[in-house]
């Protein structure tokens, strides 16, 4: 088996990003985008999905944390999507519930080619330190987007920490039992052979 892994880089005038993945991983990681707690939920998102990540991003923290968040999601999709290739050989399909404490995430992903996002739920507060709550959505979707997958994601809670690590954490699991090679399966997981 040939590794499964990408390089991505993407500069704009918001933000400088270079982003290694490997899907097939460890859990390894070393991230450094600014936002503390979005390296945290980053980290995390390689621990419990076994990816190895390394990952740096420079961006214009002196207006908000919108453009770091957002092109990080991005350029990790693109590493997802350049790593898995043609998909041959995927469990494709996958489904998660992942709590913390009181908070519980749920997330449904198709690998299948063909982008789609939905989300139920909301977050308790509006910040958590320096990251905005609503940009885990916003992360999600931007990820799901430039990675080629549909996804469905929910949560419920009473404190936006949890509930956002709950998110980060539900999509790794997800993502990881998805992209699983079937030593089973030959070639790509479809009736029309390609997705």
């Amino acid at each position: 088996m040939s590794q499964r892994t990408a390089t991505v880089s993407r500069t704009t005038g918001e933000t400088s990003i270079e982003c290694t993945l490997t899907v097939d991983g460890t859990g390894e990681s070393t991230v450094d985008t600014g936002i503390g707690f979005f390296d945290h939920m980053c980290s995390a998102f390689a621990k419990h999905g076994l990816f190895d990540l390394e990952l740096t991003c420079d961006g214009d923290l002196e207006v908000d944390d919108h453009h770091t968040v957002e092109d990080v999601a991005i350029v990790l999709g693109q590493a997802f999507d350049d790593a898995l290739g043609d998909r041959a050989g995927i469990v494709r399909y996958a489904d998660r519930r992942v709590p913390l404490d009181e908070a519980v995430a749920d997330a449904v992903v198709d690998v299948s080619g063909r982008p789609r996002f939905y989300f139920e739920g909301g977050f308790s507060q509006e910040q958590i330190g320096g990251f905005t709550s609503d940009m885990a959505r916003h992360f999600a979707e931007s990820l799901a987007m430039h990675a080629g997958v549909t996804l469905h994601l929910s949560v419920d809670g009473d404190n936006a920490h949890h509930e956002v690590e709950a998110l980060f954490k539900t999509l790794a699991r997800t993502l990881d039992d998805a992209t699983r090679l079937d030593e089973r399966r030959e070639g790509t997981p479809s009736t029309k052979g390609t997705l």
